[in-house]
Parts: C-alpha cells; structure tokens; sequence
C-alpha cells in the first residue's frame, strides 16, 4: 500500500490536471441561454464520455456483488495523525477514505467523470463558471446533509490552511465561490486564467462538514487523531496506533443506490496492520495476520511466495494487468541546490547506475527500463521529432538543445553485465571534467577547492540493495556519496521541506493533462511544489505548457505531452528506473472479482467482494484462525 500524503498527491494530479471539463456534444443539453446542463465531463469532444446519462452500473463491476466480510492490508512504518491533508505528522494509511467530492472518475474511461455529491453541473459555453446543484439525499456520517455552505467552507478551509503547493496554485484560480442556496454552489473563475481544468477543479473538491470544525475548533493544518465525519461509504472505526486502523462500511451510506455506486465498496471493514519492516509484513502474511497483498519488491516476489499456504491453494498468487501509466519514478536532483544545475554533472551521475544490472542481478530480470515521463502509452516521445510536434519544437527557437530537433528521443543509457560499466565510467568522467570537476591525487572529484558531496536520503530498508551498488559506483568515480536511512516520519518532513540531495521518488502523470501539469513541471511553482520533487523548472516546457493547455483536440493535447516529454528527458532531473506494467498480488482465497478488470485500477478496496463459502472452507482447513 502507498502511503496516505503519496496517495492524495496522486489523486490531486488529476484534481489539477483538469482532466474533464466541457460537456460533450448529445450528451447534454443546451439551454436557450447557451448554458450547459450536464450529469458529467469529457475534455474533448472526440473522446466522449463511455457512460450515458442514466446508465445502470460500470461495466466493470458485478453488480449484485455480496456484502460484508473484511479484507485486511499492510502499511509499514508508523502514523501519528489520521488527518492526510497537513504537513504535519505521518497519517495513517488510507485516512482520506471518508470523504468524497463533488464528481467521480471511473476506472475505465479517462477522459470522463461523473457526478457523485452533486446531481447536476451547469456553465456558459465560456465556462466562466459552474454551478454544481447537490443531490437531496446526500449526507455525512452522522445524518446531516451536505450543503453548498460546506463546499464553500471547505474550499475556504483548504484555501487557508491546506498544503501550500496547493492552496497558492488554488488560489490564483478562483474569483469567487458561494452558496446561492443550501444545494446550489457557484465557482467563479478570475479573468486571465485558462479555463481549461478549472470546471474539473472545481468538481474535484473533497466536502468537509462545517458544523464539525465549528464545533471542534479543529484546523486542517494540525496533526490529530480526531477527524470529520465524511460522506463517503467508509468511516474510522478503530485505530491502535503503530499497530492497526480499521475503516468500517456505513450501514447508512446515503449513496448506495447511485448507479455509480452499483457493486462496489462490498466489504464490512478495511483493516490496516502495521509492520517496521517488509520482512515482518511477510511473515505476518504468510500466517493469515492479514489476508491482501499486493507486491512492489521483486526480491519478494521471486523468493517469497513458495510457503505452505500458497503450495496447498489457500493462497492465490497471481498477476494481472495494469493499463494505468507508471509513475515517472527514479532517483531525482533536488534542483534547488546549485551543484546539480549543470546538466553535464546530471548525465555523468546518471551513467553511475546500471539498470541492467540491477534488474538481473538484484531484481531477476522482472522490471522494465523506463525512459519516457508518459511510459507505455501513445503519448511517449518515440524517434526524430516529425511533422506537427517537430513544429511545435521548433517555435521555441534558443529554449530548447537543438539536439533535441534532430535527434531520437533520449533514452536511458544502456550498461553491461557488472555493477561498474566502464565505458559508462570513463564517459562520465569526461562530462564531469567539460563540466569543470576534477579528479584529485585521492581520487576525489573537486571544483574550486570543494568536493561533489551527495547524499541519497531514503526510509525503506527495501532499498538498500539498489541504493548502495550505485553510491559504490559514484564513489569510484570520484564523488563523495553517502547513503542515509532515516525512520518514515523524518524522511516525510525532510522531503516535504526538499531538504535533500538525491532521493527516489517521481512524477504521477496521466493519460490527459491541463493545469496540474504546472505543478509538476512549471517554473512558477517548482520552489515549493510538493508534485515536483526536482523543483525542475524550464522556459521551454512553460510554453509547451501553455501550448498544451490551448489545445482544442485530444491530438493536439498528445502533440504538447510528447514536446514536452522529449524536452524532460533531454534535462536529465532524474535517473530514471524501473517499471512494471501489472499487478503483482497474493491474496487469502476468501474474495472474489469481475472476470475482467478495468484498464485503470485493480480495484481491491473497490470493487472485489468477499466470498464467505471460501472463507468458511479456509477456516474448516484451520487455515485461518
């Protein structure tokens, strides 16, 4: 499991991203006043939207899924807050799972969301505006209603005391929001912002209920056990802290007869154990503490899974796939800090690390070298720019390395068979002295008298095995790399505050992309971005930036990702690794799923259910207390 802060960083990606924002042509309807009257969105016109207005339940899901039972997954680490959305503490895993927002994405449309809080949306052709009108029957936990007045307020709230990266993006986009009545809510957009993304910004909007900050006195911005009653499907139960949280389905649920909500969120409880280290997680696994599992470490899942359980089919291990676009993930320059702003310095660290050793000596050959920020899908840059992106380069004239018009898209660089490639080592070494470092009687790199110091700041013992081969092989070329391990809390705050060197982390892009692109990857936020690690910034990607959000069809849109792709790889802020694209997962044979996954969620916690008659014969066996 991800942990909280990652998981809603990754949902916000969407959030400002504006994945959906006008109506799609037939499918709503055109009032005399040229306002749009919609049930959901669809960015471009050609895309559409998967789903009708009415439609009956997502294709993917078993509509008359069982209820009840639990389903139990790991987290590692501690918590010390069950409140995701402050900088402050370490939250307990999946602790946003109460609240919901005003529209929904599906698993297998993505281009379209749909209402879920709200019943309707209505704005000009200018989208100027929105107006989200409140279903009736929506309610928080505790029986009162969701009301235009707890929009507003949580969008004040967020807006006041919410993470900065998101509250000064926020911001700059809203003139204005209020409630016209208790179910109608309008968000004003300023003058001179794109409207592009700023409806699906709007929908996106998570709903707090006022009354309970009223009364509590409670902030957003503190760590705290206590938390709002939500309206979503699943509540706090229980919590022992360091050890385990138990969400549980409310009975009461105001949404359960939605279409949207046909055959999903089907198990009573969600249980969360906690475990120090992977090593314990998967000894607890193996003894049915907890019964889901889903596997990142390739160590594991080549040595790990042969046990009693699994050899007698009391535990399924299996793959499936994963259509989704893999997280641009590697080892990142923190750009803030002035000795990595040569981009020759960033190759030549880059050369230190060999993928392909890693991945067949450390990994058993499981993963795939990533080179693209849009990896496996039609948007990664592929060859010699040609035709409309090669047009789209060239109007950026100096911004951009002329190498970049001519030639292939940058790859990741390739390594032999040992840990120390040195071909790759006398290469790096050049870059290194073009770049004007030099290499001293102690074999240490210096430039005006000060060594190359690097440190790799990292929590999770997992990585130890691949971090170390590479700071052995920086230290051969001259670099003084250190590799620090810190417990999961210090390392939350040290790369909140980009108080690093090197760290491994990375990019969540989608398969659509509008003003949340800026977060990423734009200058004006790159200082204090939580969604742009490097703090990268670049004049050339802030116009292809602004290039991308004009786009007026789904091609152009793909014409801007794959510029800009090809301008981030051609920076080097990051050395970029591994990727899979499926599920590596072992599960206690007690549950059940469609027979068909959507393309963009493996679902667990969504829309898998519980089966009780397999349950019962793993008891009968004693294999489960």
């Amino acid at each position: 499991m991800t942990d909280p802060i990652s998981a809603l960083l990754r949902r916000m990606r969407p959030v400002l991203a504006g994945v959906l924002i006008a109506a799609v042509a037939g499918q709503a309807q055109a009032a005399p006043d040229d306002i749009v009257t919609s049930y959901g969105f669809s960015t471009y016109a050609e895309s559409g939207m998967k789903y009708p207005e009415g439609f009956a339940h997502l294709d993917y899901v078993n509509p008359d899924a069982p209820k009840g039972g639990e389903i139990s997954v790991w987290a590692q680490g501690t918590f010390d807050s069950m409140n995701p959305f402050t900088r402050k503490g370490r939250a307990g895993n999946l602790s946003s799972i109460p609240y919901e927002r005003l529209l929904s994405d599906v698993a297998d449309d993505a281009y379209g969301a749909y209402c879920l809080l709200c019943e309707t949306l209505e704005y000009p052709e200018s989208q100027d505006w929105v107006i989200f009108t409140l279903r009736p029957e929506a309610r928080f936990a505790d029986g009162t209603p969701v009301t235009a007045g707890d929009v507003v307020f949580t969008v004040d709230l967020f807006l006041e005391q919410g993470l900065p990266s998101f509250a000064q993006a926020v911001k700059q986009l809203y003139e204005k929001v209020e409630a016209l009545d208790e179910r109608r809510v309008k968000f004003t957009f300023r003058q001179g912002v794109p409207r592009k993304g700023l409806i699906s910004q709007a929908g996106a909007t998570i709903v707090f209920p006022k009354h309970w900050f009223d009364e509590t006195g409670a902030r957003l911005d503190e760590s705290r056990m206590e938390i709002p009653p939500g309206s979503g499907p699943y509540q706090l139960d229980s919590y022992d802290v360091n050890r385990r949280i138990t969400y549980a389905r409310n009975p009461d649920y105001w949404g359960w007869d939605l279409p949207i909500n046909r055959g999903r969120f089907n198990f009573d409880r969600i249980r969360v154990e906690y475990f120090a280290d992977a090593n314990a997680a998967m000894e607890a696994f193996k003894a049915g503490v907890y019964t889901f599992r889903e596997e990142t470490s390739s160590l594991q899942w080549a040595t790990a899974y042969e046990f009693p359980a699994a050899e007698k089919g009391w535990v399924r291990v299996t793959t499936l796939p994963d259509g989704n676009i893999p997280a641009s993930t590697g080892f990142v320059f923190n750009l803030r800090r002035d000795k990595f702003a040569d981009p020759r310095l960033r190759e030549a660290l880059s050369l230190m690390y060999n993928s392909e050793w890693t991945n067949e000596t450390l990994q058993y050959g499981l993963f795939e070298q990533r080179s693209s920020y849009w990896e496996n899908s039609d948007l990664a840059a592929q060859g010699i720019p040609e035709g409309a992106e090669l047009a789209l380069l060239q109007s950026l004239g100096d911004a951009i390395a002329p190498e970049i018009l001519t030639g292939p898209a940058v790859l990741a660089h390739e390594s032999g068979s040992r840990q120390m490639d040195r071909g790759n080592l006398r290469r790096a070494s050049e870059l290194l002295e073009q770049a004007g470092w030099i290499v001293g009687d102690d074999g240490m790199l210096r430039k005006d008298g000060k060594t190359l110091d690097i440190e790799f700041l990292a929590y999770n013992p997992s990585f130890d095995r691949i971090i170390q081969p590479y700071v052995s092989n920086l230290q051969r070329l001259g670099v003084n790399a250190v590799y620090n391990r810190v417990d999961p809390a210090q390392y939350t705050n040290l790369e909140r505050d980009h108080q690093f060197d090197m760290v491994y982390d990375g990019y969540q892009n989608g398969p659509e992309e509008a003003l949340g692109i800026s977060q990423r990857f734009g200058s004006e936020d790159a200082e204090y971005s939580l969604f742009n690690p490097a703090g990268y910034s670049s004049e050339a990607v802030d116009t292809l930036i602004e290039r991308l959000i004009d786009a007026r069809t789904l091609d152009e849109m793909k014409i801007a990702i794959r510029a800009i792709d090809r301008v981030l790889r051609q920076a080097r802020l990051m050395v970029p690794t591994w990727y899979k694209a499926n599920y590596w997962i072992a599960y206690w044979d007690m549950f059940g799923h469609p027979e068909t996954l959507p393309p963009y969620s493996l679902g667990q916690l969504d829309f898998w259910w519980y089966d009780a008659e397999k349950a019962g014969a793993l008891r009968a066996a004693g294999a489960l207390r």
